[in-house]
């Protein structure tokens, strides 16, 4: 059935109830719990399946005060703590609260054999040794997910859950995607007996979020918007494809419609991440202008205080993009650090130093690129006592771009190269974190720049054609590739 949200508002000190109604796709996750309490589980299992987890989690307690022997509300609410494909951490409170949650529902008796199996299954996530990565943590889930779906073969929720866990165990390094394949012939079987289920079509997205496998999704990213109206990541979601294939008219429109109904829902980490995915398309597009209105909205909202990567990455990455994608190198060089934003996180903050170094040096302030990169080899230091293998080499590609620029702007052309050349190597053996639409400027597309201004026009040629390879109708790459064959 065609599953209506019931959204709860606490809107006074009294917590008056404000209920309002929201299409957010068909789900049948049927439990034993009491009939106005199992109606509302379901609804939160929809909520997880399009990644709305603050308000998934306020379902399953609601659900909790109606029926307080309801198992599964308790492991929607450890569900609605684990978030597998974001760059969000899992913090000691939620990690706290999944676990408080799934160790209740292991003491309630009315549950059936397998309501009781997905609890055992996200107790294999949870119950794990103090100091336990996430990343190991979420291997032993899918571990658990498998054998649920084996055991149940004809609840198809169970192989749709089991899906995303292997997604959200699959390895950064990995470029033979092999779990993400896995994943979508799950949901490609599944597809046709639920056509507008929204776990289905958003994890298909997810599984082919790569250059090699984009085009595959290219139809759920098309209906998924249509599948789930209300929600906002359903909005969004879809321009994750069209980025990936260069369709950035339909990333504009995509992102503008999730960026509305992220404010009306006041999803602020959402309106966020898709205000840089329609930065990073207009100026794809050349529509500078409408680029420059973006960052006007972002500096009129209210102070953030955020601290979460998906919120904080946005505020650094939507000015840096502006300046860097313009090659507005001054502009560049003279950003600053934004006070309403935790900037002791090196992911965020290397987005800065790095737009910094590198217009710095490419308009010959060596001194502060000197600076810039400095700083980003802390950032690569913290991550890598952080054991952030993915991000330490995200940033490791940054500072060796402003290195190389650096040593360029001061005629050491050869060293300049050898290391803009490591930077694109790098860079081309991790996978894109899906927090962003690509990097600010990706550094094989900055190796071909420095071959240009080399005068190697044909070696350059080869380094723009490789990124567009993976990133079709980049303007920078296109109009590169086009200089290449002007005589100089």
């Amino acid at each position: 059935m065609r599953l209506l949200l019931a959204v709860l508002f606490a809107t006074s000190a009294l917590a008056q109830e404000v209920h309002e109604h929201h299409d957010i796709g068909e789900v049948r996750f049927p439990t034993t719990c009491a009939p106005a309490s199992a109606k509302i589980v379901e609804t939160g299992v929809a909520l997880l399946h399009s990644f709305w987890y603050d308000e998934a989690e306020r379902n399953f307690r609601r659900a909790i005060e109606l029926d307080p022997q309801c198992a599964m509300a308790y492991w929607g609410v450890a569900m609605s703590q684990y978030y597998p494909l974001w760059p969000t951490p899992l913090t000691p409170a939620r990690l706290r609260t999944g676990s408080e949650a799934i160790a209740k529902a292991r003491t309630l008796t009315g549950a059936s054999p397998r309501e009781r199996a997905y609890v055992d299954a996200l107790s294999a996530f949870y119950d794990q040794p103090a100091g336990t990565s996430v990343h190991d943590r979420a291997v032993k889930y899918e571990s658990a997910m498998s054998a649920l779906a084996a055991q149940y073969p004809d609840d198809d929720e169970a192989s749709i859950f089991y899906a995303l866990a292997l997604n959200g165990a699959a390895l950064p390094t990995d470029k033979t995607y092999a779990r993400q394949k896995q994943a979508a012939a799950i949901l490609n079987r599944l597809l046709p007996s639920h056509p507008h289920h929204p776990g289905i079509i958003h994890y298909l997205i997810h599984s082919d979020d790569t250059p090699e496998l984009a085009l595959l999704a290219l139809d759920a990213a098309r209906v998924y918007a249509k599948i789930a109206p209300s929600v906002p990541h359903a909005q969004h979601m879809p321009s994750h494809i069209f980025t990936r294939l260069g369709l950035w008219n339909e990333s504009v429109a995509s992102n503008l419609q999730a960026a509305k109904a992220a404010r009306e829902q006041h999803e602020v980490d959402e309106e966020l991440h898709a205000m840089d995915y329609l930065e990073y398309a207009y100026l794809q597009l050349g529509r500078f202008a409408d680029a420059k209105r973006v960052i006007g909205h972002l500096r009129a909202m209210p102070r953030l205080e955020q601290v979460e990567t998906k919120t904080t990455y946005a505020v650094a990455a939507i000015p840096a993009r502006f300046a860097l994608e313009r090659h507005d190198w001054r502009a560049a060089a003279a950003l600053t650090f934004a006070k309403d934003i935790d900037w002791s996180n090196p992911r965020t903050s290397a987005l800065t130093h790095f737009a910094i170094g590198i217009g710095a040096a490419r308009s010959g302030d060596v001194d502060t690129a000197k600076r810039a990169e400095s700083a980003l080899t802390k950032c690569v230091e913290a991550l890598a006592r952080d054991g952030d293998a993915v991000w330490r080499s995200q940033v490791a590609v940054q500072q060796m771009a402003v290195a190389a620029w650096r040593q360029f702007a001061v005629g050491h052309r050869d060293e300049a190269l050898t290391l803009m050349r490591s930077a694109a190597d790098e860079e081309d053996r991790s996978i894109k974190p899906a927090v962003t639409p690509g990097a600010l400027l990706p550094a094989r597309e900055l190796l071909a720049d420095m071959l240009l201004e080399m005068n190697r026009a044909s070696d350059a040629l080869i380094e723009y054609k490789a990124v567009l390879a993976v990133a079709p109708n980049r303007r920078n790459a296109l109009e590169g590739s086009k200089r290449c064959d002007r005589p100089r």
